[in-house]
């Protein structure tokens, strides 16, 4: 907990009522009915608390496929905003990014060889329309080889306290796609994490880069508009409006399909001023990108936690607490306690007990 003290006032960053993944989340209402979810892990957290609302197998170490490309967009994001890398900086295609970019069997933009693209449409091509020849493209250039980039992974997933997890590529693939050029782990290797560690990925991404929002909710956009290479890219996440299992609300993340994972989707979504987030991992109808059902169980966790909780707020900004904190040695024996932001926490719908202060 971060305090901080001026002219006497200490101002509480957070109170210990709030909870959240990163600092210990609170577990799902028990009087909720949990939705049945046809997945082999799954997970609801309120956005802002980090408050689980459902959850199943949640700690089970799964395939993750290309959600694995919310931790280069994470790695992309934190290089912008730190000043090492800019959205105008080109970008050579290597021998190796390009003979990825060619497989239209895969997710991709085709990309030619030596040319120079920008940072930024690389990264929508990555966020809207999963293109692993880009992902590889711009791990080269941010660590000057994938598997630099790789290590930088699997230490952000560390350092963001994400649990269980395996990072091998930069793409989600499993390596034997790769064309023999996988440069960690074995032939057949592939992305792990948990149900819990990408929610929690998605909430860091969130909170720390907003900016992700404004372009995982795109649902069509054209790669390299009015060029000989134009390419028409439509978002795989199928939720967004605008597409085929349209919902209101919806602006994010990131789905993900390999034979080892099955159907995976991040999601995440804002109604009535809660933003949630939804982790599905190997939803168990077919393996095609094309089947429906993590948007389906999607959905059924959507609605569950909008159905039946809601964020109150039972402090406002600068409020002051009741409570006083002991001083030692200092010019008064105590101090008010004020709060920094205001402490919301996640309730049952039918729970009216909870008052704003």
């Amino acid at each position: 907990m971060r305090i901080f003290s001026k002219t006497g006032v200490v101002f509480l960053a957070v109170i210990l009522m709030m909870s959240s993944l990163v600092h210990g989340p609170m577990m799902a209402d028990a009087a909720v009915a949990p939705p049945t979810v046809n997945a082999n892990a799954a997970i609801t957290i309120e956005e802002g608390t980090g408050k689980i609302l459902y959850g199943k197998n949640v700690d089970q170490l799964l395939g993750i496929a290309s959600m694995t490309k919310m931790m280069n967009e994470y790695l992309i994001l934190e290089a912008v905003a730190k000043g090492k890398l800019k959205w105008d900086d080109k970008v050579t295609i290597s021998d190796y990014a390009y003979e990825i970019s060619q497989d239209r069997s895969l997710s991709n933009v085709p990309l030619r060889r030596g040319e120079a693209y920008s940072v930024e449409e690389l990264y929508q091509a990555i966020a809207i329309y999963s293109a692993n020849g880009a992902a590889i493209a711009v791990a080269e250039k941010i660590a000057g080889s994938e598997a630099k980039f790789v290590d930088m992974m699997n230490k952000k997933a560390d350092d963001l306290k994400l649990g269980a997890h395996k990072f091998v590529n930069a793409t989600g693939l499993n390596n034997s796609d790769l064309k023999g050029k996988f440069q960690v782990g074995s032939a057949t290797d592939e992305n792990q994490m948990t149900a819990r560690g990408m929610a929690k990925l998605a909430q860091h991404i969130i909170q720390d880069y907003p900016d992700v929002l404004k372009t995982s909710s795109i649902a069509k956009k054209k790669f390299r508009e009015g060029t000989s290479d134009q390419i028409d890219m439509t978002n795989w996440n199928w939720l967004l409006p605008g597409l085929i299992y349209a919902r209101e609300g919806v602006d994010g993340l990131k789905t993900g399909t390999t034979d080892y994972a099955g159907q995976c989707l991040t999601a995440t979504a804002v109604q009535d001023g809660m933003r949630v987030i939804t982790v599905v991992m190997h939803a168990n109808g077919g393996t095609s990108a094309h089947d429906k059902t993590r948007f389906s169980e999607t959905n059924k966790m959507l609605d569950h936690a909008f159905n039946n909780f809601k964020v109150m707020e039972v402090r406002k900004a600068n409020a002051a607490v009741k409570e006083t904190i002991a001083v030692n040695k200092g010019k008064e024996d105590s101090v008010a306690l004020m709060t920094k932001d205001a402490v919301k926490i996640v309730v049952p719908k039918t729970n009216n007990r909870a008052k704003t202060r």
